[in-house]
């Protein structure tokens, strides 16, 4: 198991001194706000990365229309 570079000796060694730090009565509290704000940062950036797929796909299709308009129109005889 390896989180952000972390293994799990290392994870047990931190979740102790949480626990000596904070209590056992603060620490689901932390753990929820944790959790609050890891799932805000996944949809910031979910919302984030959708702004910027409409975005390249208007640019594309505004391109797609300027090179329509600006090429020689054929016709036939």
């Amino acid at each position: 198991m390896n989180v952000f570079g972390i293994g799990l000796p290392e994870l047990i060694v931190i979740l102790v001194v949480a626990l000596l730090i904070f209590g056992p009565k603060k620490l689901p509290e932390i753990g929820r706000s944790l959790g609050k704000t890891k799932r805000a940062f996944e949809e910031a950036s979910r919302e984030f990365q959708d702004e910027m797929k409409r975005q390249t796909a208007a640019l594309e299709e505004e391109q797609q229309a300027k090179a329509e308009t600006e090429s020689p129109r054929e016709t036939s005889p």
